[in-house]
């Protein structure tokens, strides 16, 4: 059985998943308008991924007892002045996401709840992850700079860093 802490710290954790699937869902949109194919596929599907993250965590808190709650998100408020400024925000974004995993795993801790503990280390991994694939992105980027051949090439590579995104950084 969940504590009533760690069920609303889970709940904060759906609607934070939730809007990180709307945040790469507006960039994909942007990224497909502009006509970057690559980067838009690669938006599309990390939006996919972050509601399966949603999910999960909907479902552990129903099977532990608990009760889900789908609330309502904010929306996206992005900045799409440069592919460095996009790609920045994205890296801070899967920064705080990681702290608020951190901070989950510490109330599960505090409380002795090693049922959650033991579920959050998929997510800790998983953010180990998000991050080090924002990290790289943002580190192709910062060599580009404004070479537009160079973006053309970054989004050309970024249809086979989706393929290999999970076999790459780890």
């Amino acid at each position: 059985m969940l504590s009533e802490k760690m069920q609303a710290a889970l709940n904060a954790q759906i609607k934070m998943e939730a809007e990180s699937s709307q945040i790469y869902l507006a960039m994909a949109s942007w990224a497909e308008i502009k006509g970057f194919e690559g980067i838009s596929t690669f938006m599309f599907k990390q939006s996919d991924e972050e509601r399966q993250h949603m999910l999960k965590l909907l479902k552990y808190i129903n099977q532990r007892g608990g009760q889900a709650v789908v609330s309502a998100l904010e929306e996206p408020r992005l900045d799409y002045s440069s592919f460095r400024t996009l790609f920045r925000q994205l890296y801070e974004h899967e920064v705080r996401v990681s702290e608020a995993i951190n901070e989950l795993v510490d109330i599960a801790l505090t409380g002795k709840d090693y049922a959650t503990h033991n579920f959050l280390q998929w997510y800790v991994s998983e953010q180990i992850e998000e991050e080090a694939t924002a990290k790289v992105i943002l580190d192709k980027i910062d060599l580009i700079g404004d070479d537009k051949g160079g973006l053309y090439m970054f989004d050309n590579d970024m249809k086979n860093f989706t393929a290999n995104a999970h076999n790459t950084v780890q």
